[in-house]
């Protein structure tokens, strides 16, 4: 049996929205694991959010329409990113030609916009310094993930992401090439970046180390839970492109029959495990920085790019 193509992109969502906290769950036990520590359970996540839906909401008087859109900006936009790239299946979907890889970006931008200002709309202190520290992150960031979308246009000729999963599928010659090893290079220096694995990065409320938990201190409740899952499908999302789209382009179904919508999803679950372990032995060596220092990282995601980019034109 096939399943039609609204099935398959409604599943896609449903992967994101469900396993987003379990991603996270696994990097939080990884961490600590890393660290000799035993750690939260796997399943953590999901309590944490079961909890905050269940609490009652506490708005500041200095609020305005702006911190009431914002979770639900935040958390609409990452529902509609996984219509947009392969989640469980290389082939082509009716809506996933509505938006490139640029247009995801966006949609992507769009939910870290409104929480920014949200940040800033009460007037909290903490708030001002998360939503400034964000901005100057992004000032080095976004350049990057457009000169990465633009590299891997050019290998492609393509920005739409099933086109290049394809295109690596269907050439070792174009995977193992220098523009590409630099691309995934660049993309996973963005990843730590967007998923707050920096060094100058800390998920605890301490003042010179808050980033993203200034702009949502002044969130409780059902809000506070919308903002902090967005965020889990944000990571979520980025993996996906990392792993579908860059690094491991295999192992996805293309029938989209039942069982092979299955192994897609344990497929993808594996390769997020290798990301993931990557990613905190990465982030566990390095020692903590001065946030003065952010930009090291960041311009050498940003080398990566332009290295790729000059590559694909020697090809």
């Amino acid at each position: 049996m096939i399943l039609p193509n609204i099935a398959l992109q409604i599943l896609q969502v449903l992967c994101t929205l469900l396993f987003a906290p379990l991603l996270q769950g696994f990097i939080l036990k990884a961490e600590e694991r890393v660290q000799r520590s035993r750690g939260p359970s796997l399943f953590q996540p999901y309590r944490d959010l079961w909890k905050l839906f269940h609490k009652e909401c506490v708005f500041p008087d200095s609020a305005s329409w702006v911190y009431w859109m914002a979770p639900f900006v935040a958390f609409t936009a990452m529902l509609i990113v996984p219509i947009l790239i392969p989640v469980l299946t290389d082939r082509p979907l009716p809506l996933s030609d509505m938006g490139d890889m640029l247009g995801g970006g966006m949609v992507l931008t769009l939910g870290s916009f409104a929480i920014i200002l949200a940040g800033l709309d009460t007037g909290n202190v903490y708030g001002g310094i998360g939503s400034s520290r964000a901005v100057m992150l992004g000032i080095l960031a976004e350049p990057t993930l457009i000169l990465v979308l633009v590299g891997i246009s050019l290998l492609a000729k393509a920005m739409l992401p099933f086109v290049v999963n394809h295109l690596l599928l269907g050439s070792l010659s174009v995977y193992w090439s220098p523009a590409h090893i630099f691309l995934i290079l660049g993309f996973f220096a963005l990843l730590l970046v967007e998923t707050d694995r920096l060094p100058i990065h800390s998920s605890t409320h301490i003042e010179i180390y808050m980033i993203d938990e200034a702009r949502i201190l002044e969130y409780s409740g059902p809000l506070l839970a919308l903002l902090k899952w967005a965020s889990m499908m944000k990571q979520f999302i980025l993996y996906t492109i990392f792993c579908n789209v860059f690094l491991l382009p295999w192992g996805m179904s293309l029938l989209g029959s039942p069982w092979g919508q299955l192994g897609s999803l344990v497929t993808l679950l594996l390769k997020f495990l290798a990301v993931a372990l990557t990613v905190v032995v990465v982030e566990t060596v390095q020692s903590r920085l001065r946030f003065y220092r952010y930009q090291e990282p960041l311009a050498a995601g940003f080398l990566f790019a332009v290295l790729a980019i000059v590559s694909s034109q020697l090809l």
